[in-house]
């Protein structure tokens, strides 16, 4: 079939009006949403068997970002200070991450992770970086790069 019969055309609608590459797109991102739950379910369990999911992000942030308040961890992720005080009880109790005082504000603590956390965080990490290295062994420099500056743009324009 050719792009105009096929409906794969530049701009083609579908049946409710939406362009395909919309539509495409959101199949894709569905895929590549899918997997990487799954892929922070595995790496969460190789951390520590007994983490949560979406406790990884949070080890991700600290790692990036530096001592952080509950408070503006939970801005970040979107999420209620319940729900960020019980993940970060959780870490807590598995060594993971720690509390001190905020030097600001005493009456505030700052959440950082552990010497242990930190080793076991980037293990994993570093164990990640590698299966994308070989998953992507085929593509050409270029096209990777290309890939990170999209993606880059996309969270970008998402976030704002």
């Amino acid at each position: 079939m050719h792009g105009s019969e096929s409906g794969d055309e530049p701009g083609a609608k579908s049946g409710n009006g939406v362009d395909h590459e919309f539509l495409a797109l959101e199949r894709e991102l569905a895929v590549f949403l899918r997997r990487a739950r799954a892929n922070s379910g595995e790496m969460a369990r190789e951390v520590h068997p007994d983490l949560e999911a979406a406790a990884y992000g949070l080890l991700v942030r600290l790692e990036s970002a530096g001592r952080q308040r509950a408070t503006e961890l939970a801005a970040y992720f979107g999420v209620g200070k319940a729900t960020m005080s019980r993940q970060l009880r959780a870490l807590e109790s598995l060594g993971l991450v720690a509390r001190e005082t905020d030097p600001a504000d005493g009456r505030a603590s700052l959440v950082h992770l552990t010497d242990e956390g930190l080793a076991r965080f980037r293990r994993v990490r570093d164990a990640r970086r590698g299966r994308y290295a070989r998953k992507l062994a085929g593509w050409d420099r270029a096209e990777v790069a290309e890939l990170a500056r999209l993606l880059h743009h996309f969270n970008e324009r998402a976030e704002g």
